[in-house]
């Protein structure tokens, strides 16, 4: 079925209405979700009018209808990609076995592990950027980030729709955490620590959508690979959905670059304070943000070896990037793998067991795919003529997670001792000044139609409407 009921209380493709204790359980939900949303969504634009994209069907060619309509009254619910008759487990030692429709009791406790990590991350990023809106560069800006918003929101609501049908009692005190933890509580936080950090303007935020949601790309990728294939359906649809958050955070740094390039070609200098005087982010500071979020980020795929990575596979739970496209076994038994480890002051790699490096596998994937956009927005700044580029640091820079945790490595790669690390770090990694400059660059611009000074208007609009067009309607 890939249509969604909107005649329902909680819109659906699964057939709610016949499962009258799960739909009398999600009804229960709601409200605290939308206590939650009140309390913790976007601050103070419950009374806007917003023109937001809402899906209609899975279909790939149908599946998103845009209007103006107030965020409280966004028709979050739970859409699953339509079953595919005669799907197997692809990999691990069930490869070959029909895909589950129910969870396996062996499996169970590492399945509601994997969903609720999934599920708290979709809450925890609408309260990072919560605060966004009242600094908006423009009202096209302001729309992208409620669309990213009331998605994120949907997400939540699908792992929870997971926990609520197939976990029981423990399911459904885990979807009530979801809304208990806060992002950045010091009591009660979220669980990944990149979901802690605070998102305090909109470089930042334009760097977490690139970043930050890329890896949920790639969770969710490994995730749509499950042998659970209520998981795999949820997950697909949830992917077609990130797409724009990546283009949110790609497009605006390269937004950023653009009117700075453009500035430093106006006043012919590469000069900081020239530069920052014309009320603009030059391009060091734009790296040093760059450095900081790749390097929080790659952090979010654990330990470069990791047991749990190995009986996630091995159970069939989750799956690696693109996994039937691989052209191996899909058991990985006697595979081996290179990880960095620091010997000797050097970076040196180490071949361990595949399955054990398997969150280095998807952290290798996802960098590739990362730098494939820093490349983009390089070619803005050589278009503008300039000789500067920007470039990911080294993945063992900055690391908190794994055996590079701790380790003093320069972002080309070098290990140096604590003292010229520390020596550095304000030339590699943002400032409070830097944080304090960007922050007051942060002006409310919400006519349609203008910009701030820091950043260039987009191309072309939404939904192919006008970049002046009335994307939010305050009331």
């Amino acid at each position: 079925m890939s249509s969604i009921n909107y005649s329902e209380k909680i819109p659906n493709n699964v057939n709610l209405s016949e499962d009258r204790t799960l739909q009398r359980a999600l009804e229960q939900w709601q409200p605290n979700f939308l206590s939650w949303w009140g309390d913790m969504g976007p601050e103070g634009s419950n009374n806007f009018d917003v023109y937001l994209r809402t899906a209609v069907s899975v279909d790939a060619d149908g599946w998103a209808q845009f209007g103006h309509v107030k965020m409280p009254d966004y028709r979050w619910g739970v859409f699953l990609n339509p079953k595919e008759e005669g799907r197997q487990v692809n990999f691990g030692e069930h490869k070959g076995e029909a895909a589950w429709q129910d969870v396996p009791g062996e499996h169970r406790a590492n399945l509601r592990r994997i969903i609720v990590t999934q599920g708290d991350t979709e809450p925890a990023s609408v309260e990072q950027q919560r605060h966004l809106g009242l600094t908006c560069p423009s009202q096209y800006d302001l729309r992208n980030l409620f669309q990213v918003n009331v998605e994120e929101g949907r997400h939540l609501w699908a792992m929870v729709y997971l926990l609520h049908k197939y976990f029981g009692r423990d399911g459904r005190e885990e979807a009530d955490a979801l809304l208990q933890r806060n992002s950045g509580d010091a009591d009660n936080p979220r669980i990944l620590q990149a979901f802690n950090e605070p998102t305090p303007d909109w470089l930042s935020f334009y760097m977490f959508t690139y970043f930050t949601d890329r890896d949920g790309k790639f969770q969710l990728c490994a995730l749509a690979e499950s042998g659970f294939d209520p998981l795999a359906r949820t997950t697909k649809f949830m992917l077609t959905e990130e797409a724009h958050h990546m283009f949110v955070g790609e497009s605006g740094v390269s937004r950023v670059i653009a009117r700075t390039c453009q500035v430093m070609n106006e006043l012919k200098t590469d000069d900081v304070t020239k530069i920052r005087a014309a009320g603009v982010i030059d391009l060091p500071t734009i790296q040093r943000y760059l450095n900081f979020h790749f390097s929080v980020t790659i952090d979010l795929f654990g330990a470069d070896e990791s047991s749990n990575a190995a009986i996630f596979y091995n159970s069939g739970l989750k799956g690696r990037y693109e996994e039937t496209k691989r052209g191996d076994d899909h058991r990985l038994q006697g595979q081996t793998y290179k990880v960095l480890a620091v010997q000797g002051g050097q970076l040196v790699e180490r071949e361990v067991p595949m399955l054990n490096a398997l969150n280095e596998v998807l952290r290798d994937d996802y960098i590739k795919d990362s730098i494939s956009g820093v490349n983009r927005w390089n070619k803005v700044i050589e278009k503008a003529g300039l000789p500067f580029r920007l470039q990911a640091p080294h993945k063992a820079f900055n690391r908190k997670i794994g055996t590079l945790a701790g380790a003093n490595v320069t972002p080309d790669g070098r290990v140096v001792s604590a003292a010229e690390w520390a020596s550095h770090e304000k030339a590699w990694l943002p400032t409070v000044e830097d944080r304090a400059f960007v922050a007051s660059l942060m002006g409310r611009v919400v006519e349609p139609g203008k910009f701030a000074n820091w950043i260039a208007p987009p191309v072309m609009g939404i939904n192919r409407q006008p970049v002046d067009f009335d994307y939010v309607r305050f009331n």
